[in-house]
């Protein structure tokens, strides 16, 4: 599993790679809910889950409980932007509950930790590709 956590201070994101052991402590847990930075390697840190998508790419939402998949009728909002105003449409969403088949997790930061995110996190350097 990937989680990207967002820092609203200075608008970065930070990609980690989760492993099995720490899959399991996001497991459960629903859109909204607080969770303790250390389980995913920000000790110190509180962060709110934001949402999420499966491997299909299917988004989650909000408003659908569990950890279903189904084709529920949109207006607006996470897995459909409508292209005028009024226009709804039957796209595939995932629930709010975190399953084992969730690929990515969105988490915000709510309270800092006394180790800045760039030391917990460093940035992987890009190669340079050759023409």
């Amino acid at each position: 599993m990937k989680a990207v956590i967002s820092d609203p201070k200075t608008g970065k994101s930070y990609q980690v790679e989760l492993d099995k052991s720490k899959d399991s402590a996001l497991v459960g847990k629903k859109i909204g809910e607080k969770i303790d930075g250390g389980a995913i390697g920000a000790a110190g840190y509180a962060l709110e889950l934001r949402g999420g998508s499966d491997a299909s790419g299917f988004p989650m939402r909000r408003d659908i409980s569990g950890t279903r998949k189904m084709a529920a009728i949109l207006s607006g909002g996470s897995g459909y932007r409508p292209k005028m105003n009024g226009v709804r449409k039957k796209k595939t969403v995932r629930g709010n509950t975190i399953a084992a088949d969730t690929v990515q997790v969105n988490l915000k930061v709510v309270e800092y930790g006394t180790a800045k995110l760039e030391e917990l996190f460093p940035q992987k350097e890009k190669k340079e590709e050759k023409k």
